[in-house]
């Protein structure tokens, strides 16, 4: 039996220096539908290979080696202390692939993803570890800050929508399961009629469980896919090829002009994944005011030390195009939507966070789910990124604090989407200089959000007072 939490306090947890570990049954319980989402959606971890098959030539079962080790580091977080569902850094893939595929494929591709890999992951200890992440989230300007997570947002959706894209390959689809699942993730009208309905309302807690399910029928039927040639037995990953042909122990440590030409795009990556931990916290302070029996702690510090040790530690055993990043948005906010609907929905954000990933990773052990899922890998991928895209959008508007920012951020937006967190960055700065000037880092509210409205009343209140 799990220790029971106090009203208004945390789950309980043992110390351990910056992190709160937690186990499952002793500190927190499974919550089933989490972890029967997390079932079906390793479908999107499992998205993964095809991008390292197109980029580095591994075969299936070698790139199925890296997803696997990946999803047992996905658990690092929850049990760390981290009350997030934790996933790749989406928007910066392109970014990454684009880097790599300078260099000629075999060892120097590989050399470059280690390199940059390990560098992102030392950095961000470095960050966290010092205690600068609260420093840097506070530092970057409202407008700049608003552009980088409006444009991941774009980005996600043009990887969608672009001309051969994934849209055009299964355009019915994608059509139909991303429309029930906004409906029944952030429809009013079917959050209203939900609690009348049985039907309903397990759909409700399920999440996007039923959409996938609904998209294993579908691709077939109207002829986008293949159906699913059911194996039964045991995943089995090739960690031997994947250690000795891809790896520092089968090539040797990446020479030191590698890590130097890596930094730029480590920076610009960085941007990017700074979006996400943005993203972390603005979603959970969305579910504060819905859930105050439980204090949710969450640590942008702790959070960069985490992934920041998951990248190091992949670049090592496994170097990951996808890389490890503090967020998958989209199951973030459908965990998060059913932790705000009270106890009896989600007793704890930490056992649904959880459950979900210990979902996942017994889903990737199973492979009569594995080649259930695997003709709509394309889908779940499309799925995640566009309901990633609809909450990096939303967020990053409500970052802005003026007509200004928002008009700052539409360009940064603009130019991440189109050419990269380098150049969006620095734009960014240049338009800050132009427009606010010694007012650069405070920038500047006119109270163009009702958001601004209530915390000026809030403060004038407290004044009178």
């Amino acid at each position: 039996m799990h220790k029971q939490r106090v009203d208004g306090q945390e789950t309980p947890y043992w110390g351990a220096g910056p992190f709160k570990i937690r186990l499952p049954f002793v500190h927190y319980r499974i919550e089933w539908p989490d972890y029967f989402q997390g079932l079906l959606m390793c479908a999107v971890d499992l998205a993964a290979i095809p991008l390292m098959t197109e980029l580095l030539g591994m075969p299936f079962e070698v790139a199925l080696a890296v997803v696997m080790m990946n999803g047992l580091l996905y658990l690092t977080h929850h049990l760390l202390g981290d009350p997030v569902v934790p996933g790749w850094i989406t928007p910066a893939i392109p970014l990454l692939m684009a880097y790599c595929a300078t260099f000629p494929e075999g060892e120097e591709r590989i050399y470059a993803l280690i390199s940059f890999q390990l560098l992102l992951g030392l950095f961000s200890i470095g960050i966290g570890a010092s205690g600068m992440a609260h420093r840097v989230v506070s530092a970057i300007p409202q407008a700049i800050k608003s552009g980088v997570i409006i444009g991941a947002g774009i980005a996600a959706v043009i990887a969608v929508f672009k001309v051969d894209g994934r849209f055009d390959t299964y355009p019915i689809t994608i059509s139909v399961a991303v429309g029930i699942a906004f409906y029944v993730i952030f429809s009013r009208h079917f959050a209203r009629i939900k609690h009348s309905n049985p039907v309903l309302s397990l759909i409700g807690k399920l999440g996007v469980f039923p959409i996938v399910v609904l998209a294993i029928i579908i691709a077939p039927t109207v002829g986008e896919t293949s159906w699913p040639q059911i194996e039964w037995g045991l995943s089995s990953p090739d960690f031997i090829t994947l250690w000795n042909e891809y790896t520092v122990f089968g090539l040797g440590f990446p020479p030191l002009e590698m890590f130097l030409t890596a930094i730029p795009t480590v920076l610009a990556a960085y941007i990017v994944l700074f979006g996400d931990v943005l993203q972390s916290r603005a979603i959970l302070e969305e579910a504060d005011h819905e859930r105050p029996d439980e204090k949710v702690d969450y640590s942008p510090d702790r959070a960069h030390m985490i992934f920041g040790a998951r990248n190091s530690i992949m670049s090592i055993l496994g170097p990951d195009v996808v890389m490890c990043g503090p967020l998958w948005s989209a199951m973030h906010v459908v965990i998060v939507e059913r932790f705000a609907q009270g106890k009896r929905a989600m007793y704890s954000i930490i056992g649904g966070a959880g459950s979900f990933r210990w979902g996942t990773n017994t889903g990737l052990l199973f492979m009569p789910i594995v080649t259930l899922v695997q003709p709509i890998l394309g889908v779940a991928l499309a799925l995640t990124l566009l309901i990633q895209g609809y909450v990096s959008v939303r967020i990053g508007v409500m970052e802005a604090r003026s007509q200004r920012d928002l008009g700052i951020a539409g360009v940064v937006a603009a130019v991440l989407a189109t050419r990269g967190a380098t150049w969006a960055f620095a734009v960014g700065v240049v338009l800050c200089l132009l427009v606010y000037g010694r007012d650069f880092f405070k920038g500047e509210t006119d109270k163009t959000f009702v958001k601004d409205q209530k915390q000026d009343t809030l403060v004038k209140d407290q004044e009178a007072a």
